[in-house]
């Protein structure tokens, strides 16, 4: 403890190492309580962004307390194959070697994966590791391992068998640079400015057109007919009737369905049924011919005839400029556009396609994910997002689960011909396939698997089952650790992930048995007892952190200049439940000073150590206003983790701990210069300190763990993580009343001094105004000390050209010998008063409240009443003073 500025660089990594080396994190089945939670997998592919600093610092609060609780805690860490993300990177990386996916085919593609996956996939854990996340690292996870696959495999098999999951045409999100499916949940909205093209369509042998509206002047060499409503009389005497396409010359009917608005553009609608869901649909309800116009990359088909080969946007410029050539193009207007963006290739426009995919059918799998939810089963924090996940669940559609990719887990599907079989490996789709196609002279070569992979999503719907071994058929750690405790993650993957594992925790385990052989109670089927939604980071101007807009910092430097601690409290202070972050800077920077001045005030206390003597000094009512004051907060800090209020949490503490531990007890009991500090002080003060390292510890792990090494001698593979949380003890309200009215004594004292400019050093004389003696007493050599006072004098009348200040009731003066400024003092006065009749009202209002009264906890009502008879208390003797005045 001999440098006086804390460097976080110098113990970080030790202590990490330190905890890794005697398994701090390690957790196995055992008689205890256990507390689990598993991490939402970063991406293989990713690094540590401020969105993973706020999540996993939360997780790892939880965690770390719960050990601390005496509870077997298990943190399980792991990461996502994301299969769209790391294959776009492994193809990028191939191009530049000017190798092409297509021609090393899928098994040596997957080769380049994993050894993409070996080398980049430890970067995001390590750096976790930076930040001090006590994750179980001997349970790390991936969500594409052997056993891991095998359980998707199941899974498929079973919903297949079901019934759930089934293979068809329709149309899909379809992202063209990845050249794969998309889930409705993987695509963004967003508005943007597009064109509405007016388009003449003319009717066959006839001089007579009508006239479309589109967006999308690009699919017209797909259209297949025109619809208008049956009830839209303006166009009644075209039913039946045909129109020639631009520029294909194609002659399609004008058909007539309810699905049309007649309110919107001309009332009359261009029907491609490869390209829209709408379209398709009514399509399909008058046997219209599909003309995909589109290749898989965007551009344009041979069934499209103009343009072909030609990327769709280059497309629809060069089709507005062909349909004004030949005089088809009526006129162009402006309007607002809500187009669907790719979730995972941000500026790719997701194309609706007609496509042949693999699908699971909702209605019934998400039932008991709706109703679990909705009752409270599972606990949603904030609950506000409850009505998020109403909505989805109840307006659900089929899931697309089939994607155009080789790396991710492969569909368990073996064709023969245009027929297929559904099995677990390839050894049982042949026996399959035999039997069903009556043909045992097949072999594995005759079959072919499917080459499209399962959504990402659908392995990860599985995480918090498939980690313990769910599937497998030693269910001891399932059993043990399932269901986990608490969820903590962003409310946006709330439909891509959350709903999901809801609704396969009860559509799996229910079918898994206890280790008594009997049926598992569906308290037990839920993969988690609560769900903690965290905000969106924003940059203090409250916009989305990116790297175009330069405002994403990244975690890693700041971890560098403010220690992993100062970052987690930064983050941490300003992290209420579900709203946005707005992050600054400036609040890792107080981080790093409160770490400092943890720092220096265990080096003020060491150095008492040196020279402690067994003389005792006068601190027995500190001690008492200090233990009441540390139970408190105890009891502030439980109740606020209790309900996930983190952030009140940290600043509960941080406040106690700066303001009453370090500047109010350690400047109470700190012996005067060239004195010895008696024995009995040094051991309680001690021990408070070590308390208040283990409330901070969670928050603060790395200087926690530091300074608690250096306050004694440890057992080998000690942690002040394996100590227990502290308890509260009993709260003296007498004792914790005073102790705050002597430091609003000494804090007036010291305004008065700052206004005046007169030095600490200088002695002042105070005098109290028809004593109370028990509002103060108890502490009257603090005051003396602190205020830098020779006495406190009893006065029977005000004390003239002196400055004054009231504390509950009690007028004190304190003599400057200066000249006072009658019409200053007046003014502050009349401040005062003012200041103290709003507050009044304030504190009236809220006791005139019934409800309040009623339902708060008797202890806020009675402070809250005791606020109004402090207030007019200070009122009465604020008009007493100033009539003086």
């Amino acid at each position: 403890m001999s440098k006086k500025v804390y460097n976080p660089s110098e113990i970080e990594g030790k202590w990490y190492q330190y905890w890794m080396d005697n398994q701090i994190f390690r957790s196995v089945p055992d008689d205890r309580e256990p507390f689990t939670i598993v991490i939402p997998p970063p991406n293989v592919t990713g690094i540590l962004h401020m969105g993973h600093i706020l999540n996993n610092t939360i997780q790892d609060i939880l965690i770390r307390r719960a050990r601390m609780l005496g509870k077997n805690a298990c943190w399980v860490p792991g990461t996502d194959h994301a299969a769209i993300a790391t294959e776009s990177k492994v193809v990028n990386k191939l191009r530049e070697e000017g190798i092409s996916k297509g021609d090393i085919g899928r098994e040596e593609f997957l080769k380049h994966c994993f050894e993409w996956k070996d080398k980049y996939g430890g970067i995001i854990i390590d750096q976790l590791k930076k930040m001090g996340a006590s994750c179980d690292w001997e349970r790390e996870r991936f969500t594409m391992e052997p056993s891991l696959n095998i359980a998707v495999t199941e899974i498929f098999n079973i919903w297949y068998e079901k019934g759930y999951i089934y293979r068809d045409w329709k149309i899909v999100n379809w992202d063209p640079k990845a050249q794969t499916t998309l889930s409705n949940e993987e695509v963004i909205r967003k508005d943007v400015q597009s064109n509405l093209y007016y388009v003449k369509y003319n009717l066959v042998d006839s001089d007579e057109f009508v006239t479309i509206a589109t967006t999308r002047p690009e699919t017209i060499m797909g259209d297949t007919a025109i619809c208008v409503h049956p009830d839209d009389k303006r166009y009644a005497h075209l039913h039946g009737k045909k129109v020639v396409v631009p520029m294909v010359d194609r002659e399609i009917p004008i058909i007539c369905d309810e699905y049309i608005d007649m309110e919107f553009g001309t009332g009359m609608l261009k029907v491609t049924p490869a390209h829209d869901t709408n379209d398709y649909e009514i399509g399909q309800r008058h046997a219209l011919e599909t003309i995909d116009v589109f290749n898989a990359d965007g551009t344009i088909s041979e069934a499209g005839k103009v343009f072909v080969g030609e990327d769709r946007f280059k497309v629809r410029k060069k089709v507005a400029k062909l349909l004004e050539e030949t005089k088809h193009l009526i006129k162009t207007e402006q309007m607002t556009n809500n187009v669907g963006y790719s979730e995972r290739n941000a500026d790719t426009v997701v194309e609706p396609r007609l496509s042949l995919q693999w699908f699971v059918k909702m209605d019934e799998i998400v039932k008991p994910a709706l109703a679990h939810v909705m009752n409270d089963d599972i606990k949603i924090m904030p609950a506000k997002f409850k009505n998020v996940y109403k909505h989805w669940l109840e307006n659900i559609r089929d899931w697309p689960i089939s994607r155009q990719l080789w790396w991710g887990h492969q569909i368990p599907v073996w064709y023969f011909g245009e027929e297929f079989v559904v099995a677990k490996d390839a050894e049982n789709a042949l026996d399959k396939a035999r039997i069903k196609f009556n043909n045992p002279q097949l072999e594995l070569t005759d079959l072919k698997q499917e080459d499209d992979v399962l959504d990402t999503w659908f392995s990860s719907m599985l995480w918090p089952i498939s980690v313990f071994d769910g599937f497998g058929a030693d269910k001891t750690e399932f059993n043990y650790y399932y269901p986990t405790n608490v969820l903590v993650t962003g409310w946006d993957i709330i439909f891509f992930w959350v709903a999901r594992m809801v609704f396969g925790g009860y559509e799996f385990t229910s079918k898994f048995v206890l280790p008594d052989g009997s049926a598992r109670p569906i308290e037990k089927q839920k993969p988690f007892e609560d769900v903690y939604f965290t905000g969106m980071v924003r940059d203090s101007q409250r916009r989305k952190m990116s790297k175009s807009l330069g405002n994403s910092p990244d975690p890693l430097k700041l971890m560098d200049d403010y220690g992993a601690d100062g970052v987690r409290f930064g983050m941490m202070s300003v992290s209420a439940a579900g709203n946005d972050l707005l992050f600054d800077e400036k609040l890792c920077d107080q981080g790093k000073k409160f770490s400092n001045k943890i720092w220096n005030a265990f080096g003020l206390v060491k150095m008492w150590e040196e020279n402690a003597v067994d003389k005792q000094n006068d601190n027995t009512s500190t001690f008492t206003w200090f233990e009441s004051k540390l139970s408190k907060t105890i009891e502030d800090v439980d109740s606020s983790l209790a309900s996930y209020r983190i952030s009140e949490a940290l600043l509960s503490l941080y406040n106690f701990i700066w303001q009453d531990f370090f500047s109010t007890y350690l400047e109470y009991v700190k012996p005067n210069y060239g004195d010895t500090q008696d024995q009995e002080t040094l051991k309680r003060t001690l021990k408070y300190f070590e308390q208040v390292l283990q409330l901070l510890h969670p928050f603060m792990p790395f200087i926690t763990e530091e300074i608690w090494h250096a306050m004694d001698a440890r057992a080998a593979g000690a942690s002040i993580n394996l100590t227990t949380w502290p308890k509260a003890g009993n709260i003296d309200a007498d004792a914790l009343a005073k102790g705050e009215y002597s430091k609003e004594i000494i804090s007036s004292i010291r305004d008065i001094r700052k206004k005046a400019q007169i030095k600490n050093a200088d002695k002042l004389a105070a005098f109290v105004l028809a004593d109370n003696p028990s509002v103060y007493e108890d502490f009257i050599g603090k005051i003396e000390k602190l205020g830098g006072l020779e006495s406190i004098i009893v006065s029977e009348s005000e004390v003239p050209d002196a400055q004054s200040f009231i504390v509950k009731g009690q007028q004190f003066y304190i003599e400057l010998n200066q000249a006072i400024d009658v019409e200053t003092k007046r003014l502050e006065m009349e401040e005062e008063l003012k200041y103290t009749r709003g507050f009044l009202i304030s504190v009236q209002k809220k006791l005139s409240n019934v409800r309040f009264v009623d339902n708060a906890p008797k202890k806020v009502v009675a402070m809250e009443r005791q606020k109004l008879e402090d207030a007019e208390s200070k009122i009465k003797l604020l008009e007493e003073s100033l009539a003086r005045l």
